[in-house]
């Protein structure tokens, strides 16, 4: 053989050893394959790579008849053949003559790369390997159960006869639905319609997307008060009577209060300009809150009445300031009862109270806070300040005097 081939190019001498025994046979892979072999021993790189790309052009027909077993489970048969000749090239790169017959190898190799392909590539939604493979035995199962029984199987049978459970034979099966999932833009019925338009529905919270704006913005209209009334009503769950009992009124007040706010919510989402705000209990829009100080035997008392908030704080400690400055000295005293609401904006300017009344040596005291402001205060430190015992008028102050320099003046004499 070597003396009728010792004279042809490396590419005759491979396409020489696979030719067929008889006309009309198959190609002789393992010859070539072995012919391959030998002459790459001494061959240089460059011929190395010639004697590659024979070796391949030769085994071209034999991959695709192995492609095509394949075809007909969703991918085109272009695709499979270019997976089997990229299973070819690993074959030939990966031969080793003392191993074996070349063709039984490159077998193996190529159908492992194509059912690698099917394993990793055509799977419409990523499914773990292990769901994949269980899907592909219970497929398997099915076929064979489906015959044996003349109908379809039970999960129950599948489990049986695969050794598994349930529940991991109904999860092969709806993972195996994720192989080629339906498309969206399938057309459906006469081919009007798409798979698409039969699925989801309109929001319906859509169109009230500008009637919560609207509200949002009108809920900032309303005094403090009554936005925290809608807010544990509608948000809170609270009861009326529960609201009463924190903000420190009647039940009764509560159910007009709430009323009178929805009311007017709702003639202002009917119209354009929202209206005024009026109430019952609306105050002159220029003061809405009040303080009058009164200096009355010894005792200086502030008297508050309305609800504090940002836009009234200022007031507040203006007039709180005004009784400090009247006390001279004397004890000041901040009757908050007037108080229905008291806001962050009215604690500052109580602590400003506070530090001023300090700085000029006055007592300061709150008292007749209701339930309501009078938890705000104790939250934010002021606690200190309130004061439920009735303060002690001049006269008891002079006499409280007079009876410790007496007891003073005493113990001096029995010294002596």
């Amino acid at each position: 053989m070597s003396e009728n081939t010792g004279a042809l190019s490396p590419v005759e001498a491979l396409g020489l050893a696979a030719a067929p025994a008889e006309v009309g046979g198959l190609e002789d892979l393992d010859a070539a394959a072995l012919a391959y072999a030998e002459r790459i021993v001494a061959a240089s790189p460059a011929e190395r790579a010639t004697l590659r790309d024979a070796l391949s052009r030769l085994c071209l027909p034999f991959c695709r008849r192995l492609a095509r077993r394949y075809r007909g489970r969703g991918e085109s048969l272009d695709d499979i053949e270019q997976v089997a000749r990229l299973g070819l090239v690993k074959a030939i790169d990966r031969y080793d003559p003392g191993r074996g017959s070349f063709t039984a190898y490159a077998v193996i190799t190529i159908s492992g790369e194509i059912k690698r392909h099917f394993r990793d590539k055509t799977w419409g939604v990523h499914v773990p390997r292990r769901v994949q493979d269980l899907s592909l035995e219970v497929g398997h199962a099915t076929t064979v159960l489906t015959a044996q029984l003349s109908r379809t199987p039970t999960a129950a049978e599948i489990a049986d006869r695969l050794g598994l459970t349930v529940e991991a034979v109904r999860d092969a099966q709806e993972s195996s639905a994720g192989y080629s999932p339906s498309s969206l833009n399938a057309p459906v019925g006469d081919g009007a319609a798409e798979f698409g338009d039969l699925l989801g529905d309109v929001d319906g919270d859509l169109e009230l997307v500008d009637d919560r704006v609207t509200v949002a913005d009108l809920l900032m209209r309303l005094p403090a008060r009554e936005r925290r009334m809608l807010a544990l009503r509608f948000y809170g769950n609270r009861t009326q009577t529960e609201i009463a009992d924190e903000l420190g009124i009647s039940q009764m007040h509560v159910s007009r209060l709430l009323t009178r706010a929805l009311s007017w919510l709702r003639e202002a989402m009917l119209s354009d300009v929202p209206p005024r705000w009026e109430g019952v209990e609306a105050r002159p829009e220029r003061h809405p809150v009040q303080v009058e100080a009164e200096h009355h035997d010894g005792v200086v008392t502030a008297r508050v009445r309305g609800e504090v908030d940002r836009d009234t704080a200022e007031r507040l400690r203006l007039g709180l300031r005004h009784a400090i400055a009247l006390s001279g000295g004397d004890p000041v005293e901040i009757d908050l009862s007037g108080v229905p609401l008291l806001d962050a904006a009215g604690v500052a300017v109580l602590v400003d109270a506070a530090s001023a009344a300090a700085v000029a040596e006055v007592d300061l005291t709150l008292t007749g806070a209701q339930a309501y402001v009078a938890g705000i205060l104790k939250v934010t430190g002021l606690a200190r300040l309130l004061k439920t015992d009735r303060p002690r008028n001049k006269a008891e102050r002079d006499e409280t005097k007079r009876d410790k320099a007496l007891a003073t003046k005493r113990s001096a004499r029995s010294k002596t």
